[in-house]
């Protein structure tokens, strides 16, 4: 066991499985309690502690009530809501561990400079509501995205869900949002 895996453990206070394998991004089982982290090249160490400490809040902070859907609740609103679910999880890990918020800075800054988010090149105004509040969340609003009064209402109500309910319920209403100003695009055209 390396000292990364054994901060994991640490922080999340059990025993988690943990796994390193060449996918493409970091996760967190909450049933099988298997905390998976990619195998990428040269990956620094604030965002492997980044990538740690975001799946810990998800091993700490997100219950199987997560997974439970209503009937009729469309697929893609699963998206939405872990979109949401990151903004909760993150904000409550930090709480817990403030010194893991120099860290996020730090490493969600490193991961810009990248291109990680692929963000070189691209008209932030053409993104999906829920893709612009996930990049607000995690690149800052440095990267160029921007948000119009009415959804400044919804980043700011991201920014207080406190349980899975508050986060299902607003997935629920950034999707309705989102939908009917697609809708109001297409007949305006």
């Amino acid at each position: 066991m390396n000292s990364k895996d054994l901060l994991a453990k640490l922080l999340a206070n059990e025993n988690l499985n943990i796994v390193r394998a060449p996918v493409s991004t970091a996760s967190m089982d909450i049933k099988s309690r298997t905390l998976t982290l990619p195998q990428w090249k040269d990956m620094s160490s604030n965002v492997e502690e980044m990538l740690i400490g975001h799946e810990v809040g998800h091993a700490l902070f997100t219950n199987e009530d997560y997974l439970k859907r209503e009937d009729g609740d469309p697929a893609i609103l699963h998206g939405y809501m872990n979109v949401i679910e990151d903004v909760r999880i993150e904000k409550k890990i930090k709480n817990k561990y403030p010194g893991l918020r120099v860290t996020f800075i730090q490493a969600y800054k490193e991961l810009v400079e990248r291109d990680f988010f692929e963000l070189t090149g691209r008209d932030m105004s053409t993104l999906n509501l829920i893709d612009r509040i996930n990049l607000y969340y995690k690149a800052g609003i440095n990267c160029g995205v921007k948000f119009t009064a009415d959804e400044m209402e919804f980043v700011r109500a991201a920014d207080r869900c406190d349980t899975i309910q508050d986060v299902y319920k607003l997935a629920k209403q950034i999707l309705e949002y989102s939908r009917n100003v697609l809708k109001e695009k297409k007949q305006a055209s």
